[in-house]
């Protein structure tokens, strides 16, 4: 033990000064003094990932063996997390959360159980593939939010929710939107939702072929109008083939004999019921007839096919000849 330093000559006449110990009682206090509730804080994923770590590897032999090397295995993989959010390179954050998910799958993280349910067009591999989950994934480093959004920006999936039930199971839940047309532009066919997004390629699936047909630039964003309307007046819904879209302002029928019908910008309910009352009256979509022209409001244009013009023609130039020779 080291001599204490030589104490320093008091002059003469200089009064004496002693220090007086604390009492225990304070010193005891100041080391133990209460933090307040608002100093606590619940421990972040990194600090459980690390006690679970801590505990199953000093559990082991193996981690009794190797635990520093794979303690320094962790902090790397986190500092090559946080050079990734850092933005930097791609391959960095995949390493990252490689090691990530190794070190949290160590600690009894790895995701062992996924229920999935909602889905019907999309399959679960499609989903997982979506979400990022593998087999190697731990629950830990799974981002909920950013999950649903992953698997939102899906054609097929209108909204999705993401559950981490801890340690190793996660649900996922989704909500498909409805096929509610096909849509025709540039000579592909798409099937599309209620709001005009489009969700897949046609195909011969059986869900599409009644489905109603839209066509023309801009058609889908103003299906719900026409197939509405048409759904009103289930006589003339029943005849038309496709609906037309034209110039973005109205639509032209497109019935299954060949007929075209002109409707109105506006007022379309009024036309379509016109249409259907004048059909059931007077027969007039089953007249040999190409165009029926609704656009004017006080009236209606029909346009004889070639065949029909043609005879009507004969017949008229046939009573002008019969009206002449009776005169004479």
């Amino acid at each position: 033990m080291a001599n204490p330093s030589p104490a320093r000559p008091r002059p003469a006449g200089e009064p004496t000064q002693t220090r007086r110990p604390a009492p225990p009682q304070a010193a005891a206090a100041r080391r133990h003094k209460p933090r307040p509730i608002s100093d606590f804080r619940p421990p972040s994923r990194l600090s459980l990932l690390l006690h679970r770590l801590s505990v199953r590897m000093g559990a082991s032999s193996i981690g009794r063996r190797s635990g520093g090397v794979l303690a320094w295995l962790v902090i790397g993989g986190f500092v090559a997390y946080g050079t990734v959010l850092g933005g930097h390179v791609e391959e960095a954050r995949s390493l990252a959360v490689d090691v990530g998910d190794l070190a949290a799958n160590v600690a009894g993280f790895r995701i062992k159980q996924v229920d999935l349910s909602g889905q019907n067009h999309v399959t679960p591999a499609e989903i997982l593939a979506a979400a990022g989950i593998k087999q190697t994934t731990s629950l830990l480093l799974v981002d909920a939010d950013a999950t649903r959004q992953k698997l939102e920006e899906m054609p097929w999936i209108a909204s999705a929710t993401v559950r981490k039930l801890y340690p190793d199971k996660i649900q996922i839940a989704v909500v498909e939107r409805q096929a509610y047309a096909l849509w025709q532009v540039n000579g592909e066919l798409k099937v599309i939702a209620r709001d005009g997004t489009p969700i897949a390629p046609y195909s011969d699936d059986p869900r599409y072929i009644s489905l109603p047909i839209v066509v023309g630039e801009g058609a889908q964003k103003q299906v719900q109008d026409i197939v509405d309307a048409l759904g009103r007046v289930p006589a003339v819904r029943d005849q038309v083939r496709a609906s037309i879209l034209v110039a973005g302002r109205r639509w032209t029928l497109k019935l299954r004999n060949g007929i075209d019908v002109r409707l109105p910008e506006q007022g379309l309910d009024g036309a379509l019921t016109e249409l259907a009352d004048l059909d059931r009256d007077k027969k007039l979509l089953t007249r040999d007839i190409t165009i029926v022209d609704l656009r004017l409001p006080d009236r209606v244009v029909v346009r004889l096919s070639d065949a029909a013009a043609d005879a009507r023609m004969q017949m008229l130039k046939a009573r002008a000849k019969a009206k002449k020779v009776g005169a004479t």
